[in-house]
């Protein structure tokens, strides 16, 4: 039998197929589209109804908790890039600090996903998919799970009035997943 010899030009080019295959699976990670990761957290400042101590008679009964959360804008999310729907939420606790919460989220999982509150107007179809990085815009903080209910705190330096709409983004190839529009309440 004879020996096949490899030369150095194809030892260069599957060294360069390897490490562009491996490359290609870091940068896409394909795997994430059959990866769902669900999260399921409370709105803060909202406790469990307990039964509240009876009034002695001939005392007055005065409300001496601060005032809960208020929804200030919310809208639902329609789909950009991916097959995304949920509820979006502004909403004031009672301390005065202000969280967008997503509820009801179901999106596909990504590479980078991001949560950001912009100044965009959402836009229906591939006309909505990148102008999300046009004006101002704050990101919130990675996505914490492409299903369920989450919340994402403001900076304190954010004025949430600055902003009418939530994107989900991706922050790797530039686009949102889905977004929505924030309607005062």
């Amino acid at each position: 039998m004879g020996r096949v010899r490899v030369g150095p030009l194809a030892i260069g080019v599957l060294v360069a197929v390897v490490v562009g295959v491996g490359a290609g699976l870091y940068w896409f990670q394909p795997w994430k589209l059959w990866q769902d990761e669900t999260v399921t957290e409370a709105l803060p400042g909202v406790e469990e109804p307990s039964r509240a101590p009876e009034a002695k008679p001939g005392t007055s009964s005065s409300p001496s908790a601060p005032p809960g959360p208020v929804t200030l804008a919310s809208g639902e999310l329609i789909s950009h890039e991916h097959t995304t729907s949920g509820t979006v939420k502004l909403v004031r606790l009672a301390d005065g600090s202000h969280v967008v919460r997503l509820e009801s989220l179901d999106t596909s999982n990504g590479p980078d996903l991001r949560v950001w509150l912009t100044d965009a107007p959402v836009k229906q179809g591939r006309a909505g998919w990148h102008v999300f990085d046009d004006g101002k815009y704050a990101s919130l903080g990675k996505l914490k799970g492409n299903k369920g209910s989450q919340n994402y705190a403001l900076p304190e330096d954010v004025d949430p009035s600055r902003y009418s709409s939530v994107s989900i983004w991706c922050d790797r190839f530039d686009v949102s997943f889905g977004a929505a529009e924030l309607i005062r309440v």
